[in-house]
């Protein structure tokens, strides 16, 4: 289990890890920055621009179109060569990007600018898929397995301190500058904190070759981070869970349907369900916020500084809740508190109702993205852990392309209020399945 202690039950950490641990923990903190600056703003700025829900879905479905596609030839390629410089280069790459967010107002109409942000997006999901799928490796290569439990808890404590503190700073620039000036600004801020994690991840260092040390059991890198996937807040379920395996499938088929077959096929057809669910949602939210309900960015950002904090704080009780329930119910129960996100902003009226919900929906997370990763490796064989994970993150790709299209469609059809209900009742049937037959 992933512990939350800044204080490490293996005593001093020794000399020669000193300096990965450091730059590790440099680099979640400034991903903190970039999480909770551009990442966690641009659909709201999207919204504010005149987007539509379809062209908000299309923010999710992109990057999720190419991790689909380039998942698997990522994780052979990365086989072939040095994880450590793969995995910066990958980041150089993907983060060099969110510098067109800075300057993209400056050069574009409003309304072309939506599609220029949804391009982009696009174009910068194909590094990211590298980072995404290496920095897992990475981090299992520069971290002996009895240290990564302490690392992690730390790095999750770095991530949730900055991305609260700057997701809260970015709503008073938000209030106080001019439009669209001050969302530059706040993607700058952004840029910055891509640059200086980006410059960390250089010095981190793997103790091995990256290809052949053995790993411990099975391990699961258990940051509320997913590096190379954008997702804000409510978007949550890109969980880089087990990538680090698909670098090491030593050149054997990974999606033989065999495995579709079996028990394994009940656990995937819950998630697959679940994660339809959670993003026929996703895209409808910002418009709820600010073209029905008129929330200032202020406000939004105290509502997402308030979903990271139930986050973390629900993360610390989750080894407790697991030892009582397992795996397999923690997910459930996690699940079934977020259709509670759905089925609230429907109905909410004002802001006390935003500040409830985001709590609800980040306890709701803290259980659900705590337990996933575990329950899925639980019901998976040592011996051909990457072809189960494989088919896992192909389930997970097509559920967010599915699902973020289908939401914005559902909401044209049927109206914003009832298509969130809708997401709310599949959301709410999905936790139910995993309890009973996942």
């Amino acid at each position: 289990m992933i512990t939350f202690s800044l204080r490490s039950n293996q005593g001093p950490v020794p000399a020669a890890l000193r300096s990965n641990f450091t730059h590790l923990y440099w680099d979640i903190a400034w991903f903190g920055v970039l999480s909770g600056s551009a990442i966690s703003f641009l659909t709201v700025y999207a919204t504010r621009l005149g987007g539509n829900a379809f062209q908000i879905g299309l923010l999710t479905a992109g990057p999720a179109i190419v991790n689909l596609i380039a998942t698997l030839p990522t994780g052979r390629w990365l086989e072939t060569r040095p994880i450590g410089p793969a995995v910066f280069w990958s980041a150089a790459f993907h983060r060099i990007f969110y510098l067109l967010w800075v300057i993209m107002p400056w050069l574009l109409l409003p309304k072309l600018e939506i599609w220029a942000y949804i391009l982009v997006t696009l174009l910068m999901s194909i590094p990211g898929t590298g980072l995404a799928v290496g920095f897992n490796a990475l981090f299992a290569d520069a971290v002996p397995p009895e240290w990564r439990p302490h690392v992690t808890g730390v790095r999750n404590a770095l991530l949730s301190v900055t991305f609260i503190i700057t997701s809260l700073a970015c709503g008073v620039i938000l209030e106080t500058m001019p439009f669209p000036l001050s969302y530059q600004v706040v993607f700058a801020i952004g840029a910055l904190g891509a640059a200086a994690s980006t410059a960390h991840l250089l010095f981190v260092r793997p103790l091995s070759d990256g290809r052949k040390q053995p790993s411990a059991r099975w391990y699961r890198l258990g940051d509320l981070a997913s590096p190379g996937r954008i997702q804000g807040v409510t978007d949550q379920g890109r969980s880089a869970i087990g990538l680090r395996f698909l670098t090491r499938s030593g050149g054997k088929n990974l999606l033989r349907l065999e495995i579709l077959r079996g028990p394994y096929g009940i656990v995937l057809a819950g998630l697959f369900a679940f994660h339809v669910a959670q993003y026929l949602a996703i895209p409808l939210f910002p418009i709820v916020w600010v073209n029905h309900l008129g929330f200032t960015d202020g406000l939004i950002s105290q509502g997402q500084a308030l979903f990271y904090a139930a986050v973390f704080v629900g993360s610390t009780q989750l080894s407790r809740v697991t030892q009582r329930l397992g795996n397999q119910r923690v997910l459930a129960v996690g699940v079934l508190l977020l259709a509670g996100y759905p089925a609230i902003t429907a109905l909410m009226q004002g802001p006390p109702a935003f500040l409830v919900v985001s709590l609800l929906g980040g306890l709701g997370w803290s259980f659900a993205g705590g337990a996933i990763a575990n329950y899925i490796l639980e019901r998976t064989p040592d011996h051909d852990r990457p072809a189960h994970l494989a088919w896992y993150n192909l389930a997970l790709n097509a559920a967010i392309l599915l699902g973020s299209l289908l939401g914005p469609l559902l909401a044209g059809w049927v109206g914003l209020v009832a298509a969130l209900m809708v997401a709310a009742l599949a959301r709410a049937l999905a936790g139910l399945f995993i309890w009973r037959k996942g």
